[in-house]
C-alpha cells in the first residue's frame, strides 16, 4: 500500500512542466486581438438590449484569465486537481439577462481554453468562421445603429392603458422589455427599456401617446447613466 501511494507521489511530481514563455506571449498577443475583435463585433452586431459596450469590456478579461488558468494547471495533475477543489467551493453569479450574452461569455472561454491548451491555429480557425458567420447575419438582418434607452412614461388612470402603451412602443421602436409597471385609480406608471435606431422615433412615440391622453407624461434616459 505504501509502495503505491509512493509510486502516486511520484507520479504527480514528475508531471509537472515548465509553461513556455515564448507560446504564452504569442498566446497572449492573439488573445487580445480576438478579445477586441469579439468586443467590437458583440457591440455592433449582437441584438440584446443592455448596455452592450460595458458588457463586452469583460470579453479580454475573461478570455485572458481562462487562458492563463489552463497554461499553468496542464502543467501539473496536482494543479489541475486542485483547480477541481477550488472551484467546488466558487461561486460564481452573474446577472445574465439574455441568451446571446451567455452564448458570447462562453465563447469568450473558449478562445482561453483553446489558447491555453496551445491549439493556436484551431482557435483562430474556428474563430474566423464564426465572424463570417455573425458579421453575415449581422448584415442580413439589418445594419441600423441602436441606442439603449430607459423610457418612462406616466399617464391619467383611465386615458391609457398598457396594451395601448406596448402596441405603439412597438410599433416605433420594436423590441422592448418592460421594467416596471405601477397603476391606481389616478395614475398609471410604466418603465420600458427599448432599442431606438432613429431620433424620429422619440418623438413619433410621443405624439402617439399624447393623442391617447393629454396629460401623458413622457421622458427618455440613456441607459448608461444608470
Amino acid at each position: 500500500m505504501n509502495d503505491r501511494w509512493g509510486l502516486f507521489q511520484k507520479f504527480l511530481i514528475t508531471q509537472e512542466q515548465q509553461v513556455s514563455l515564448t507560446d504564452f506571449l504569442i498566446n497572449s498577443i492573439v488573445i487580445i486581438i480576438l478579445a477586441i475583435i469579439l468586443e467590437y463585433t458583440y457591440i455592433n452586431a449582437a441584438r440584446t438590449i443592455s448596455n452592450r459596450r460595458q458588457f463586452a469590456g469583460t470579453f479580454l478579461l475573461i478570455a485572458f484569465t481562462t487562458m492563463l488558468i489552463i497554461s499553468i494547471v496542464k502543467t501539473s495533475l496536482a494543479l489541475s486537481l486542485g483547480l477541481v477543489g477550488a472551484l467546488s467551493i466558487v461561486r460564481f453569479r452573474a446577472a445574465i439577462k439574455e441568451p446571446e450574452e451567455l452564448a458570447y461569455i462562453f465563447f469568450a472561454i473558449s478562445l482561453g481554453l483553446g489558447l491555453g491548451a496551445n491549439q493556436t491555429m484551431v482557435v483562430i480557425e474556428a474563430f474566423a468562421i464564426a465572424m463570417v458567420i455573425l458579421w453575415t447575419r449581422y448584415l442580413i438582418t439589418g445594419r441600423s445603429k441602436r441606442q439603449n434607452l430607459y423610457l418612462n412614461l406616466t399617464a391619467k388612470a383611465g386615458d391609457v392603458n398598457l396594451n395601448q402603451i406596448t402596441e405603439i412602443i412597438t410599433r416605433e421602436f420594436g423590441k422592448y422589455h418592460l421594467k416596471r409597471y405601477d397603476e391606481n385609480k389616478q395614475v398609471i406608471e410604466a418603465s420600458f427599456m427599448v432599442d431606438s435606431p432613429k431620433p424620429e422615433k422619440l418623438q413619433s412615440f410621443t405624439d402617439g401617446i399624447s393623442k391617447l391622453g393629454g396629460d401623458a407624461r413622457v421622458s427618455f434616459i440613456e441607459s448608461k447613466s444608470f
